[in-house]
């Protein structure tokens, strides 16, 4: 299995982080809920410092912000900044896809395929919860293959809020639909040239960006 694969993150800072992302995408900490340090630590069993610095990380990344005398907020979905939010992920995927494409090894690149299809598995049969965990792992993949942590430092927080906007207006969406887009991608990555893993990246976006006028409301 793909997520198999991805080993977890050996710092506590890294692994507070991880919780505490996964917390905020599948909507255990809700857009607009307020918590302390001191609660949130307790709750998830990593000390202060690290959850502190994991914090921080979030905040930079716009998925939370600090209350003074309040704790921590978790940010709402704002349908303005979510479509400007695709469109800088539009230009850093494709840098991600093409790069990946140019310097994955064929161990990556096998991987990519074996994600393809594990996604797909997941939406045809509607497990939602699979088909998200999926969509981190194999972002993992393909970043790890792309060789560009520069480009990674700022892709990990829009594909963060993605996930939970995904959670949240699912319904609105196609789930196969969204698989079969995700598994072309990677395929290209896997298969193609560097031109055609950015034209599955942009054509991913492209579905995004509908999903989300939709949802919304917007057209």
């Amino acid at each position: 299995m793909v997520a198999e694969e991805q080993g977890g993150s050996t710092s506590l800072a890294n692994q507070a982080y991880d919780v505490v992302e996964r917390m905020i995408v599948t909507l255990e900490l809700a857009p607009g809920t307020v918590f302390s340090e001191i609660e949130l630590s307790g709750r998830i069993g990593i000390g202060r410092t690290p959850l502190r610095e994991a914090l921080q990380r979030l905040a930079s990344g716009r998925l939370v912000v600090a209350i003074p005398r309040r704790g921590v907020r978790v940010t709402e979905i704002n349908a303005s900044e979510y479509l400007v939010l695709l469109e800088t992920r539009r230009v850093l995927d494709r840098l991600i896809a093409t790069r990946a494409c140019r310097r994955g090894t064929e161990k990556q690149k096998e991987l990519l395929r074996e994600c393809a299809q594990e996604i797909r598995t997941a939406a045809l049969s509607g497990d939602i919860d699979s088909f998200m965990r999926l969509d981190r792992a194999c972002d993992e993949v393909l970043e790890g293959a792309a060789a560009n942590p520069f480009a990674i430092h700022s892709a990990t927080p829009l594909h963060a809020h993605c996930r939970r906007f995904w959670s949240v207006y699912h319904r609105n969406g196609d789930l196969c639909l969204s698989a079969e887009l995700h598994g072309a991608m990677m395929e290209a990555v896997a298969n193609g040239t560097e031109e055609e893993a950015s034209r599955a990246s942009d054509t991913l976006i492209d579905y995004l960006e509908r999903f989300t006028k939709e949802a919304l409301e917007l057209v």
